[in-house]
């Protein structure tokens, strides 16, 4: 992939981080309810009170002077000040992050390795465990994260006890431990899904031409398998990843609210439920950035994985 390429990339990829922060910012103030009723509760609500509240957020400035003032705090890495917490928005995510970047990565893990896994050896081991492996994943992909989440709890933290039911627990290590059932929760259906995909990418290519004539030649099975098909089948499995493990801050806000955890995710739903409009701009804008990002890093690692890519990317 030529650099020339790849800066139209992160051109195309500017312009969409520009329009979509018009777009939630616009979303947000097209909702119903406002701030400052929010702000006030609790209060005596007058007209005063939310005139004085009004003029303290700037919530009377222009719609567009509100924009251009929040785009460029953006930029310079200021996302204003929490309506609910009275504390900036910056801060307040930085102190979520570490959880959720622990459990996405952490669940990322489970999916793309047993996803992998399963969807390679159903491919290989046609009948009986083939049939077990689709079962399986329709049964997974259809089931909700939040009832994975009350049943792993039920079994594993409240009946056996082997993990804890709430919490993210202090340093690496417990952390770990306490994320594991979250984990689990977050990358069953998404793992499923991976696994159908590549069960199918690799069926497909273990089915053409070459694999055949390969066989005729004397290749082993295992060079073959692994070798040939795996690495061309790899190419639609490393795009659907990127979209399913991006799409895991969204999902991450059922499973750390079933599992008391205090990450960007339950921060999310606080702030909707609050009308806390510049953390739920915030976190809504990082959430599309996650899906653009990984887009922007399939397309570069397409050529790297899919060598008939690499004329096609140069051209």
């Amino acid at each position: 992939m030529t650099a020339a390429l790849v800066g139209r990339r992160l051109l195309a990829l500017a312009l969409v981080m520009l329009v979509t922060s018009f777009v939630v910012f616009s979303a947000m103030y097209l909702a119903p309810g406002s701030p400052e009723s929010f702000l006030a509760r609790g209060n005596s609500i007058t007209a005063d009170t939310l005139a004085a509240i009004r003029a303290q957020y700037h919530l009377d400035d222009p719609f567009l002077q509100r924009y251009l003032s929040w785009l460029g705090g953006l930029l310079t890495g200021d996302f204003g000040q929490s309506l609910q917490f009275r504390q900036p928005v910056g801060g307040l995510i930085a102190s979520r992050l570490t959880t959720t970047l622990l459990l996405i990565g952490y669940a990322s893990l489970l999916i793309l390795i047993s996803g992998v896994v399963i969807g390679v050896i159903a491919a290989i081991r046609r009948g009986v465990v083939d049939a077990a492996a689709v079962i399986g994943t329709t049964v997974a992909m259809g089931t909700p994260s939040f009832v994975v989440a009350i049943g792993l709890t039920s079994l594993f933290a409240v009946t056996l006890g082997w993990f804890p039911a709430f919490g993210a627990g202090e340093g690496l290590l417990d952390r770990l431990w306490h994320l594991t059932l979250p984990a689990v929760a977050l990358a069953l259906s998404s793992a499923a899904l991976i696994a159908r995909a590549t069960r199918s990418s690799m069926l497909a290519e273990l089915g053409k031409e070459y694999v055949e004539t390969a066989r005729v030649r004397g290749f082993s099975e295992r060079r073959l398998i692994w070798r040939h098909a795996f690495r061309n089948a790899m190419a639609p499995v490393v795009t659907l990843t990127g979209l399913v493990v991006s799409g895991l801050l969204v999902t991450t806000t059922l499973v750390e609210t079933a599992f008391g955890l205090n990450g960007m995710g339950s921060l999310l739903v606080q702030a909707v439920n609050a009308k806390d409009f510049p953390v739920t701009q915030a976190i809504v804008l990082i959430i599309v950035a996650a899906f653009a990002v990984s887009n922007l890093v399939v397309d570069l690692l397409y050529p790297l994985i899919d060598p008939r890519e690499r004329g096609r990317a140069a051209g």
